[in-house]
């Protein structure tokens, strides 16, 4: 309603037409590419079959055929020529490993806390408030800070407390600490507040870097990107867990127990249901690791490649300077 009485409509300033060669061969790349990983994590931690090995392979050999037409085409879905502007690329990094890691954790810790810890289920609808509430909140400051220093500090700020905030997970769940509001909120507190920090000027960032006739396609591609990047971290991530459940699981479980996520249809013992507790915080650990080193690097690539002319307190010693 609000768009249609309050938003004016966009005069088209040229007539293009739709790539539909492109968005299929990138359907299927992604398809194929998500699939064979999604079928390794229903393997043992023995080794992938064949056939999603070829999936896999399939599907970076047709991203390769996309790139390929999408370079031949006079109006491509994805003009790659952004992407020589080291701050677009780098951008796009930021986002691709930030919604790889968060997609992760918001997919992998319920199945944790309600399969294995047998939590109820309204408890950890929690896990998502602070995600939510931070954003609605701090959204505002954070775009006028971005509009001051520019949106490299907070970005690269961002990434870093996310980063600390699932290998904090990590620890205390490696640890065996299985309290909800003590070992697993409080993080997503931190989580919540470091991605408050960099969704506003991410897209800043994204819309800055190029010309102003390119904000549009500018703006489709970083979306899809990091709608990429939640698609292959669920299949990725899957492998990864499944790979770590079995591994710490060892022979004396593996046949006995489901899986990593997997809600127990029968007594299995109190002696094996330790074990496969303890093996399913082994397994989100080892996921929690891998996002947290991610957004690591994703902090790093935003120093390194996104603008930004200060930091918050030199701005405000420039300011307030006599």
């Amino acid at each position: 309603f609000l768009l249609l009485t309050k938003v004016p409509d966009d005069v088209p300033t040229e007539k293009r037409s739709l790539d539909l060669g492109g968005a299929a061969l990138a359907t299927v790349a992604f398809g194929s590419m998500a699939y064979g990983l999604t079928s390794m994590s229903s393997e043992s931690a023995g080794g992938a079959t064949s056939h999603s090995l070829v999936a896999v392979v399939a599907g970076l050999v047709v991203l390769a055929a996309f790139i390929w037409w999408e370079r031949r085409q006079s109006e491509p879905m994805i003009e790659l020529g952004l992407f020589a502007n080291r701050a677009f690329s780098g951008a796009n990094i930021v986002t691709f490993f930030l919604y790889f890691s968060l997609s992760a954790i918001l997919f992998y810790l319920p199945m944790l806390l309600i399969a294995g810890w047998g939590l109820n289920t309204a408890v950890v609808g929690f896990t998502f408030m602070p995600l939510s509430v931070a954003i609605a909140v701090l959204s505002g400051p954070v775009g006028n800070l971005s509009d001051r220093v520019g949106p490299r500090f907070p970005i690269a700020a961002g990434s870093l407390l996310v980063a600390v905030a699932f290998a904090g997970a990590a620890v205390t769940v490696g640890m065996g600490v299985r309290d909800f509001w003590l070992g697993i909120f409080p993080f997503m507190v931190v989580m919540g507040i470091g991605m408050a920090l960099v969704v506003s000027p991410l897209s800043t960032a994204i819309m800055t870097s190029v010309e102003d006739r390119d904000t549009g396609a500018a703006s489709g591609i970083n979306n899809a990107v990091s709608r990429i990047g939640g698609l292959m971290a669920v299949a990725a991530m899957g492998s990864v867990a499944a790979f770590a459940y079995d591994w710490a699981l060892g022979p004396q479980g593996v046949e006995a127990m489901p899986g990593f996520g997997e809600p127990l249809t029968a007594s299995i013992g109190e002696g094996l249901d330790a074990v496969r507790i303890a093996a399913s915080d082994f397994a989100f650990s080892a996921v929690a690791w891998v996002t947290a080193g991610l957004c690591l690097v994703s902090a790093i690539v935003a120093w390194v490649s996104v603008s930004g002319s200060a930091l918050p307190w030199q701005k405000w010693a420039q300011d307030h300077r006599p």
